[in-house]
């Protein structure tokens, strides 16, 4: 890819048009035009410039390409346009080449995606696919501790997507490889459940006639919480749910309150109008936007930070590489906010 490319990349990641860049930077916009069609080379001090203005490091402008990501499946709402889109798909794909790097540093321990997938004809058979699947991953009927570092060790790469406001959550596929990307922005139990959603699309075939955001969504509850266990919290029969008793098993199980009211009534413990009343009491207090009490915490994708610490350790790059590739200085060990991944956040600049 030419200077040129990478400029043009860096300014649609940046969600900026040819005339917005060239007004921070002070230029026309046939300048930037000319730039990104590389029919003007920029010299190092306008690089700078281009680096500054865009927040980029400068090395951006000079990496290799060796793949490109393409959209495979994605939850929106509907005011997420063309462009926010692209700008994520680039965020994404500069994330995945400082990843890739850290990776071939250990090629004998890279992970081989193997993803089982299920037939599903009708809405209750995810039912029976996540009993499999649970099966086949050994999860037992336990609550998953931490989902997104579950789906790491399972060969996906886990990223998590901050500045859009309208964004849900992606899975992008490149080389054979797949990465699912969330919003950062939300509670830890709405980030778990768009994850398992997009989990869902890669692991149900469904019939033709099955709706397949519905089906996504039922796996992604019935992952987190499967029939029996919710059928054990709940009981077999219910006239209503308390409030409270939804706070304690969002925090037990990683599942939102409405999730486990949506839970309560596909499993035909609470009946359609109890369902109703309960999402209207939502509703009334507003809590179908923020739930009540303490959020339940978010998760950090981690393999990609450990990767870049051991390569550090072992003397394969320096300081400055290590910084590079996070895109964060290095801190102390004993500072506990170091221990937060600081890259995380697949948008946090290039």
């Amino acid at each position: 890819m030419s200077i040129g490319s990478r400029i043009l990349r860096a300014r649609k990641g940046a969600n900026l048009s040819q005339r917005e860049l060239a007004e921070r930077m002070g230029l026309s916009a046939m300048m930037i035009s000319k730039y990104e069609n590389d029919q003007s080379v920029p010299d190092s001090a306008m690089l700078l410039r281009f680096s500054e203005a865009l927040k980029i490091k400068p090395d951006y402008f000079f990496r290799p390409d060796s793949f490109s990501v393409e959209l495979l499946a994605y939850r929106k709402h509907v005011r997420l346009g063309q462009k926010k889109l692209e700008a994520i798909k680039i965020h994404i794909q500069d994330w995945l080449e400082r990843y890739l790097e850290v990776e071939d540093f250990f090629p004998q321990e890279k992970i081989q995606i193997s993803l089982p997938t299920y037939p599903v004809e009708t809405i209750e058979d995810i039912e029976v696919v996540i009993n499999n699947l649970r099966k086949t991953w050994h999860l037992g009927l336990d609550p998953i501790e931490n989902l997104i570092q579950l789906l790491e060790d399972k060969g996906l790469k886990v990223g998590l997507v901050s500045g859009y406001d309208d964004f849900d959550a992606c899975t992008f596929t490149f080389d054979g490889n797949l990465v699912i990307a969330s919003k950062s922005e939300i509670s830890g139990d709405r980030q778990r459940f768009n994850v398992a959603h997009e989990l869902g699309h890669l692991i149900l075939e469904c019939h033709p006639d099955l709706n397949h955001e519905k089906a996504a969504n039922r796996f992604a509850g019935a992952l987190l919480v499967p029939d029996e266990q919710v059928l054990y919290e709940l009981g077999t029969l219910r006239n209503d749910l308390d409030m409270r008793e939804l706070y304690l098993l969002k925090h037990k199980y990683g599942l939102s309150m409405q999730a486990w009211i949506y839970r309560a009534k596909d499993l035909k413990i609470i009946s359609q109008s109890t369902f109703v009343q309960l999402n209207k009491r939502f509703r009334s207090k507003h809590w179908h936007r923020q739930e009540p009490g303490d959020p339940y915490p978010t998760e950090q994708p981690v393999r990609m930070e450990k990767l870049i610490y051991r390569a550090l350790s072992e003397d394969l790059i320096t300081r400055s590489k290590a910084q590079e590739l996070l895109r964060s200085p290095l801190r102390p060990w004993w500072d506990m906010e170091a221990l937060q991944p600081k890259d995380a956040s697949i948008t946090a600049g290039y």
